[in-house]
């Protein structure tokens, strides 16, 4: 490659904090063994979520998925919602999957050419997500993945040393069966009894009643959250787990460990590779999204057209559209690998699960009772601004964070217990 934009730069930390740690003996990967443009995709990923996740912790969680239900859909609240389904909706969500993984091939990887056995590393560690993930779930916001991630991980795993063509065959395998399944549903609904398309329209098409009781209920403390808290919670890691979001989350990880034996996460592929995933997001990925948002909103979001099928064509389009942010991404970090905004997206990616978190206790906090008790009251297009200003505060600490620690706070503290032994923080 001899232009200067095909130029690679070195697999090796982009983000210096002041300075490198000392070797770990018990595991963790260091500083300067990361790679980079993992976590500025990471870094990119954990910000972009919450343009999504904002609605659930700051409106009724029926408006999700179904638009018409709660909040003004006209005008500039419209186009932000728009986007936001456009350019977001399972984008980042999909991105996070396939990184994590990238992540187990990773670690097991880098375990076991030191020497090491995997496994118990590596179950040790995803059940400690998998802790963090209920009580982040059930005690702080239902919208929780960590969950996810953690059950689907405890099977992934298994499949971690497979060619690239059998990860990438055996993840859209599964993808595809989950959407079967959707489909299934979908057409079975012409033989539900009455009282079960009631049951199951209300969570479509809440009433006025049920909405007014969501809302008192957010405006009151914590412990009066409680009951939709844990009602949601357990919905999303029962019916929807099995049913949806397994199939799609587990896929998805095992496309990411194929892309990254491949080399598609370390922005070392030619930039034609790259530029194709941006096309194909542009040309295919796009056009199909929003071909889902013209079928359903002809049919006005009726209960009966959407349930299942109202995600169909988001559920592929997706796909490509993460791709195309990721090659994107890439080329990126191949020009301009050492400027201010790389640098800070590394940071936040090196803090991913710290800014999940993070992101949750902000908002809860703003929309919450016990909090400013927002939730409600702030439309789509007021999301925004929240999104912008808590993006900043992440980015900011992120890097203050890193020039004085090895890790992240949950970092730090979940590295600990996954090699049972408190791991060096301060630099």
């Amino acid at each position: 490659m001899n232009n200067k934009s095909d130029q690679v730069p070195p697999i090796e930390a982009v983000y210096h904090p002041r300075e490198r740690p000392s070797g770990v003996q018990s595991g963790p990967v260091l500083q300067s063994d990361r790679i980079v443009s993992l976590d500025v995709l990471r870094g990119f990923a954990v910000l972009g979520i919450l343009v999504m996740n904002i609605q659930a912790f700051s409106m009724v969680g029926a408006a999700y998925m179904n638009p018409t239900v709660y909040g003004d859909l006209t005008g500039l609240n419209y186009l932000v919602w728009l986007l936001s389904h456009v350019l977001a909706d399972s984008k980042f969500m999909t991105i996070f999957s396939m990184l994590f993984g990238a992540g187990i091939v990773l670690m097991t990887e880098r375990q076991e050419k030191a020497g090491h056995k995997s496994a118990g590393v590596h179950y040790r560690r995803t059940f400690l997500l998998l802790l963090i993930g209920l009580a982040h779930a059930y005690l702080l916001w239902y919208g929780d993945i960590l969950y996810a991630y953690a059950m689907c991980g405890f099977v992934v795993f298994l499949f971690r040393r497979c060619r690239p063509v059998t990860l990438l065959f055996l993840g859209f395998a599964a993808i595809t069966f989950g959407w079967l399944l959707s489909v299934f549903f979908q057409w079975s609904m012409q033989f539900w009894p009455p009282e079960q398309f009631e049951v199951v329209g209300a969570f479509w098409n809440p009433s006025q009643a049920d909405i007014a009781a969501e809302l008192e209920a957010y405006h009151s403390g914590w412990l009066a959250q409680t009951g939709y808290r844990i009602t949601v919670a357990m919905y999303m890691q029962t019916m929807a787990f099995i049913s949806k979001v397994s199939w799609r989350v587990g896929g998805l990880m095992l496309v990411g460990m194929g892309l990254f034996k491949l080399g598609v996460f370390s922005a070392g592929l030619h930039r034609n590779v790259y530029r194709t995933m941006i096309i194909l997001a542009v040309v295919v990925g796009l056009p199909v999204v929003l071909y889902g948002i013209h079928r359903h909103m002809a049919a006005g979001w009726a209960f009966e057209s959407c349930f299942f099928a109202a995600g169909w064509f988001n559920y592929w389009g997706s796909i490509l559209v993460s791709l195309g942010y990721v090659g994107a991404v890439m080329l990126a970090f191949r020009h301009f690998h050492n400027t201010r905004i790389i640098n800070s997206l590394a940071a936040a990616g090196q803090m991913a699960l710290t800014n999940y978190l993070l992101q949750t206790l902000i908002c809860t906090t703003i929309f919450y009772g016990h909090g400013l008790g927002l939730f409600g009251r702030v439309e789509r297009v007021g999301q925004i601004p929240i999104v912008f200003a808590i993006w900043i505060v992440q980015l900011l600490f992120s890097v203050w964070w890193l020039n004085r620690f090895r890790f992240g706070p949950f970092e730090w503290l979940w590295r600990s217990m996954t090699y049972m032994k408190l791991q060096p923080l301060r630099r």
